[in-house]
């Protein structure tokens, strides 16, 4: 299926700590989007804007509007499928012909959303009900809903770690690199790949960002200067682990030649043994295994390896792309009906193996092991992820943009000088600088 699906699950689920400008809007809007109290008597056309061109075209879409219009029969739902679906929406933005309901593009800045979008309802109702609400969170009313959520961890052979002798989640760091040296040592796979070349993959690194610590708001914490890789803390952890396995010899022998497409057919029949991504990869992981002949049940899902207290894993919780309903909308009953509908009734995030948005569903087939070991789950807090923003912004450091995690493998295979230490101590300079002016 190539990018389309993993641009919206792997790299705009950790978009919670990036934005750029976004020109256009207006008058802070005031009307809520009301849901409908009565479907029938519900009318108007709406057009949906989706980033997922696969489903448009396979007619997956108006299999679900078909379903919905058994529940509001006098809406019509038409769909715009876009490639370039941050860059089109953005061009769009600056008219109010953006859609009636669309994906929150990661350029709007949070806190411009009452410019763009209609509010859905007050912070307190919408977070009872709905998880991620806050990251839509604007002065006590949020503006969109997630289409799902997914946890971070590590996609992994099963059969190449058994193989390797290790059968239980590694525990600490140190555990984790001794059991990717007993799969090199002990097979044919390449313990870990980086996907470096197509660089996206490398920002899931980030949205482990609460798994060290299973703290809710160490995000909140990064608003300020406060050295973010100094020792102990989450990103001095997580980057000196994928620092260690690279400098280790595990990963791929020439990243550059890394290929996304391929790695996922590679990991399935046990020619790669590890890559840290999001559970939303586990059901294309799997569906590659079917494609090459190999077994699915193979592949498993293990969380960052850190025990809080040595007894209790923890996984992030990150929101995918968010509904909105456009304040511009002619139809805004019908399109929060779409997007509410989408989001509780639609089934949607199941099919993707995803967190579901809504709290009381259950989670996914594809996080059963989490579920079944009492992995601890981190929805992490949005409040200060303006500041966050203007911060990393300002230092040019980017924590969800692959550049600076491509320096770091860089550093650690030898391609470029430096240590590990003073390229971390560059960083905090950075971030500490830019955190004096940023958000002020």
């Amino acid at each position: 299926m190539g990018k389309t699906k993993t641009l919206a699950g792997a790299l705009l689920t950790v978009a919670t700590l990036a934005a750029t400008g976004c020109s256009g809007g207006g008058a802070a809007s005031t009307e809520t989007a009301k849901a409908p109290t009565d479907p029938g008597r519900t009318t108007g056309t709406i057009t949906v804007l989706t980033q997922r061109t696969d489903l448009v075209q396979s007619g997956a879409m108006d299999a679900y509007a078909a379903e919905f219009n058994k529940v509001y029969p006098k809406v019509e739902v038409k769909f715009e499928g876009l490639t370039d679906y941050e860059g089109e929406v953005k061009i769009r933005m600056n008219t109010e012909d953006y859609g009636d309901v669309l994906m929150i593009p990661a350029a709007v800045p949070k806190n411009d959303y009452p410019k763009f979008f209609a509010p859905l309802g007050t912070s307190k109702e919408m977070s009872e009900k709905y998880r991620f609400s806050d990251k839509t969170d604007v002065d006590g009313k949020v503006y969109g809903l997630a289409q799902f959520g997914t946890a971070n961890g590590f996609v992994y052979n099963q059969a190449v770690w058994k193989k390797a002798g290790i059968t239980e989640w590694p525990k600490t760091p140190e555990e984790f690199i001794a059991g990717l040296k007993a799969v090199k040592a002990e097979t044919d796979a390449v313990p870990y790949y980086t996907n470096f070349k197509d660089g996206w993959p490398l920002v899931q690194w980030t949205a482990n960002i609460g798994s060290v610590t299973c703290d809710n708001y160490v995000t909140n914490d990064l608003a300020g200067a406060v050295s973010p890789w100094k020792e102990g803390s989450e990103l001095n952890v997580i980057d000196t682990l994928l620092h260690d396995t690279v400098k280790g010899g595990l990963s791929e022998k020439d990243p550059n030649t890394t290929n996304w497409e391929a790695s996922k057919t590679k990991l399935a029949k046990g020619e790669i043994g590890t890559m840290m991504l999001g559970s939303w990869s586990i059901t294309q992981m799997k569906d590659a295994a079917e494609k090459a002949g190999a077994n699915p049940d193979d592949l498993g899902f293990m969380p960052f390896p850190v025990q809080k207290g040595n007894k209790e894993y923890c996984a992030t919780l990150v929101s995918d792309y968010q509904q909105a309903v456009n304040a511009h909308s002619e139809h805004k009953d019908a399109a929060r009906a779409w997007v509410d509908w989408f989001t509780e009734k639609s089934g949607y995030s199941a099919k993707e193996g995803a967190v579901p948005t809504l709290k009381s569903a259950p989670m996914p087939d594809t996080l059963k092991d989490f579920v079944d070991n009492d992995v601890t789950f981190v929805e992490r807090s949005e409040r200060e992820t303006g500041t966050v923003n203007d911060i990393d912004n300002a230092a040019e450091i980017g924590l969800n943009k692959p550049d600076y995690r491509q320096k770091l493998i860089d550093i650690a295979r030898g391609a470029e000088k430096g240590s590990l230490e003073d390229y971390f101590t560059d960083l905090n300079k950075k971030w500490d600088e830019a955190a004096k002016t940023a958000g002020s």
